[in-house]
């Protein structure tokens, strides 16, 4: 009876083992689990927490970029984010006399790479503690560590912090940060 019990905690936890690397495989962004087989929009769009992003993304005409092959790193600014621009910021950027600066802010979050986290960190590392990435909006992005979070300096001095990592996506990765990456000027 006493091996039985121990043999059925032992596959009890086997099976709690798996579904929490299954869950690892699919993490919850903005309420909603984000598939490893979809691209970056099919993911984004089910985010409570992306919304602004994805209505930014639409306004500039993005949509079909980031569905396409990649690989891209998109550093995925949240709703509140955006909320702590100044005021009218977002509303001024959504006017369609204004997607061109709206497409350099949103292309200033994406990398035309698949970088995962550990893969930012080694180069950081490697780079003596600051990295420069260069983004598809021509940006330059100064990458740091601190705490073991990686923290990314925008051209105005603005640092936004990786709050989840390493969202699989099909054309690439998407790291959530909590704040907007502003290109200098």
């Amino acid at each position: 009876m006493f091996r039985f019990v121990i043999r059925s905690a032992l596959v009890a936890s086997m099976f709690t083992t798996g579904a929490v690397a299954a869950y690892a495989e699919n993490p919850m962004v903005g309420g909603a689990p984000m598939y490893a087989e979809k691209n970056i929009v099919e993911n984004a769009i089910n985010s409570k927490d992306h919304t602004t992003l994805v209505a930014a993304v639409k306004a500039a005409g993005l949509v079909a970029t980031l569905q396409g092959k990649g690989p891209f790193t998109v550093f995925a600014p949240t709703n509140a984010a955006f909320e702590a621009l100044p005021a009218g910021t977002v509303d001024t950027l959504l006017k369609p006399e204004n997607k061109d600066k709206l497409t350099t802010v949103l292309t200033c979050h994406v990398v035309a790479a698949d970088a995962m986290s550990a893969t930012i960190a080694a180069m950081i590392k490697d780079d003596g503690g600051e990295h420069d990435v260069k983004t598809i909006g021509g940006c330059i992005l100064k990458a740091k560590t601190d705490g073991g979070k990686i923290g990314l300096t925008d051209e105005t001095g603005g640092t936004a912090w990786v709050t989840i990592a390493d969202v699989k996506q099909s054309n690439g990765v998407i790291h959530v940060i909590n704040k907007v990456l502003l290109p200098k000027g």
